[in-house]
């Protein structure tokens, strides 16, 4: 495949983590205008008239952004050639002059309607990306024929833009949020490692957070593979060592072993949580539970510690959500510690809090070592 260098910087966008509200800051009257008198001065034929029309139909207004995005994409299938390959000619010669979520249109296009012109659509793609990430418009290319969709991520892992650098490991990430999950990749993670070895050390933090992302995608289904990879990364500089830390969270977090005693948290037999208190057994929905408790090392040398506490958060159906939250990690000296933390309880939109009895947990290294249960409840409950 011949190499193809493109020079524009990319801006970074992620069109489903923006609030609810922004999605009327985005596909204002202003870009039609402008992408429908570009469109036409490339493509005479075009009905500009339609477009616009097509586009603000009776669904517009109710349409969330992404779908939005959607809408425009089929439009433009509406009334640019119905040849793909002369279609994606006009895109591509007007696409540099946005930036943004607007810009998504362009590789959703491809994504939709260029899955029978493989090597057509993975270099526009890439092209594309410049102006909003193509990571998600990828993938179907990628269910349809990973290995010769993984021959241009390897490409492109030589690439001197950080942003197309980038895209060869956030596209091909098994389990991207948001996006259509890979599960020849999720099954066997294998064609993925060669670009993580390439990019670990990448002059980029941004391509290098995608590493680490990528591998902690894999360590959800294949947690050996990625540990296996992460002790032989650790300690080859300072910058990979981070990669290591930030793709173990998800096992650290869940108490794996293994992983934590690559970071050096051994076996907790002999540290105790003592003195669980809570400053009252019932609370309200919107107020704070304060909690201290001891944390007695019985040995006779500082160690290093992985302090978390978890929070089991009554279901509608009555039963439990487990959340675990970080205290810290640091040497403790021989003895007690006490510890003192607020956790709160107030209302919010990615979690809904239901009255009853909840529990709180101590953990050590990755071990349960205490539960204690308070009650939660609404004003109208008192």
């Amino acid at each position: 495949m011949e190499t193809i260098s493109y020079k524009k910087q990319p801006v970074t966008c992620n069109p489903i983590i923006m609030p609810e509200k922004l999605k009327n800051m985005f596909f204002k009257p202003a870009f039609f205008e402008e992408l429908a008198g570009l469109i036409k001065m490339e493509y005479p034929e075009f009905d500009k008239e339609k477009f616009i029309e097509l586009v603000f139909d009776k669904t517009w207004e109710n349409l969330e952004l992404k779908a939005k995005m959607r809408h425009v994409t089929q439009a433009l299938n509406l009334t640019l050639p119905s040849d793909f390959p002369e279609a994606l000619d006009v895109l591509q010669k007007v696409a540099g002059n946005f930036r943004g979520f607007d810009a998504m249109v362009f590789p959703d296009y491809v994504e939709q309607y260029g899955l029978d012109h493989f090597d057509l659509s993975m270099p526009a793609l890439a092209e594309f990306n410049q102006g909003c990430s193509a990571e998600f418009a990828v993938r179907p290319f990628i269910d349809l024929d990973s290995e010769k969709a993984m021959l241009y991520f390897y490409q492109w892992t030589e690439s001197e833009e950080d942003w197309l650098r980038r895209l060869s490991s956030e596209g091909c990430r098994p389990r991207l949020p948001w996006a259509m999950a890979l599960p020849a990749f999720k099954n066997n993670p294998a064609p993925i490692l060669p670009i993580l070895e390439k990019l670990k050390n990448d002059k980029s933090e941004s391509v290098r957070r995608s590493v680490a992302n990528n591998l902690n995608d894999i360590s959800k289904d294949n947690p050996e593979i990625a540990l296996d990879i992460c002790e032989r990364w650790y300690g080859e500089s300072e910058n990979v060592n981070k990669i290591v830390r930030h793709a173990c969270r998800g096992l650290l977090k869940s108490g794996h072993k293994r992983a934590l005693m690559l970071f050096g948290f051994g076996d907790p037999d002999h540290i105790d949580i003592e003195n669980l208190e809570f400053n009252k057994g019932m609370i309200l929905i919107g107020e704070k539970l304060q909690f201290s408790f001891d944390i007695n090392l019985k040995s006779i040398n500082p160690e290093k510690v992985r302090l978390e506490y978890a929070v089991f958060y009554v279901k509608a159906r009555g039963k439990f959500s487990k959340k675990v939250f970080q205290i810290k990690e640091a040497m403790f000296d021989p003895g007690v510690t006490r510890i003192s933390r607020k956790q709160q309880f107030g209302i919010l939109s990615t979690r809904k809090h239901y009255p009853g009895e909840h529990y709180l947990s101590i953990i050590i290294n990755g071990e349960e070592k205490v539960k204690k249960g308070f009650i939660l409840m609404f004003v109208r409950d008192i």
